[in-house]
């Protein structure tokens, strides 16, 4: 074994003694271990290690520090120190923060180690984290309502990528006892993400069930596949990746295709769904917006409801000479134009003005502008981050099918 697979076995080892020791206080006549614990006016995280030198808390509720990244300099959740009692356990107590959905972990003499204690986690790419959910107006959406819709996990083929590949397709309350007629929101995720995030981390079933339980969002079918074309589903899967030149030219709109060839008649075909534009909306975040903005130019009139996010065009999307950048703004233009000409119901373009791509999504604002296509644009507070993108969810799909 070499060296660095000798570390990596002590530190799983490491991860494993600690979480088995807090299952055995808890199960072993033992008061157990809250953590998180909400009060009114504070939180208190909790860890037991007996033999940790230091213990740390990082989430979306620390402060931030500067941090140097290819995007340049961004603000990133720095760490807090938790306090060693005479039993070993390790806690902090923090005023509540605002109302939202938080991640967060712990890191033990360096170690990044979830919260044992607390059964509520979500899964972003790669990682997998702690959630402390604060209870208030801008979250209550986040939370399960009274009458919940179901997620599908669907298996498709699609000729257009030549794979089989899997989606997530979440139904309305009342849609497997019923047999009316559905619109249809394709949502689609970041880089980084697959067919899983808008679900676990967008939290996409509980905002939904809310806003039609509320009466302030029509009753829809969403549908929210995997847009990484080398892959057939979630790397939870276990499934091999496909060899992909993201280079090729003849790559860079096949999964976009898919959404139109493969993707769309699957839904119309398998599930009760009003096939046309008027019911057919699209959105996505950051990637996914940059497929919502290609798939409405290159098939203009298909979706009448068009939701980019944290995304635009020109700037630092693209590489190549200032001629190439004026070339394709031109091409831009006769897109939009067409665009135009087709028709929609909404354009709805949301981005944070500290998110590294707000100045594409300014230069596809005022294209919009420029070209005569009614808009909205929506300007928040914050960055490239879900706490955005979920309050994006819960701003357009209230527009959606009116």
């Amino acid at each position: 074994m070499n060296i660095k697979r000798l570390f990596l076995a002590i530190a799983i080892l490491a991860c494993f003694s600690i979480s088995y020791a807090q299952e055995l206080s808890n199960f072993m006549g033992q008061a157990p271990i809250i953590s998180p614990e909400i009060t009114e006016t504070e939180v208190t995280f909790r860890f037991m290690a007996p033999n940790a030198d230091s213990v740390k808390i990082t989430g979306g509720f620390a402060p931030t520090v500067k941090m140097t990244t290819s995007f340049g300099e961004m603000d990133v959740p720095g760490s807090l120190n938790l306090t060693k009692d005479e039993k070993g356990l390790w806690s902090i107590t923090l005023p509540i923060p605002e109302p939202e959905l938080y991640t967060y972990n712990f890191i033990v003499d360096g170690t990044s180690i979830n919260d044992p204690n607390n059964t509520f986690m979500q899964r972003d790419g790669t990682r997998y984290l702690s959630v402390l959910l604060v209870p208030g107006e801008l979250t209550e959406n986040y939370f399960e309502a009274e009458k919940r819709g179901n997620i599908h996990q669907v298996w498709y083929d699609s000729p257009t990528i030549g794979l089989n590949r899997r989606m997530f397709v979440y139904t309305p309350y009342g849609y497997e006892a019923g047999d009316k007629s559905y619109p249809v929101l394709y949502l689609l995720h970041g880089a980084g993400g697959d067919e899983d995030a808008w679900s676990s981390m967008g939290r996409t079933r509980q905002i939904l069930d809310n806003l039609i339980e509320k009466g302030l969002a029509e009753p829809m079918i969403c549908v929210m596949p995997n847009g990484n074309p080398n892959q057939k589903a979630a790397i939870t899967t276990q499934l091999p990746v496909a060899e992909y030149d993201y280079r090729d030219p003849a790559n860079r709109d096949l999964y976009v295709n898919s959404i139109v060839k493969d993707i769309v008649p699957y839904i119309e075909k398998n599930y009760r769904v009003i096939s046309d534009p008027a019911h057919r909306a699209i959105a996505g975040l950051s990637m996914g917006g940059g497929h919502t903005i290609s798939a409405t130019l290159m098939y203009p009139g298909f979706f009448d409801y068009i939701c980019p996010l944290s995304m635009g065009i020109g700037g630092m999307r693209f590489g190549g000479s200032e001629a190439d950048q004026e070339e394709m703004m031109k091409n831009y233009e006769t897109q939009f134009k067409a665009l135009k000409k087709e028709g929609y119901k909404l354009y709805f373009l949301a981005c944070g003005d500290s998110d590294f791509l707000f100045e594409s999504a300014k230069t596809l604002n005022k294209m919009l502008t420029d070209t005569g296509l009614e808009h909205t644009f929506y300007v928040t507070t914050g960055g490239h981050t879900w706490s955005n993108w979920r309050i994006y969810l819960n701003t357009f799909a209230p527009k959606l099918f009116k």
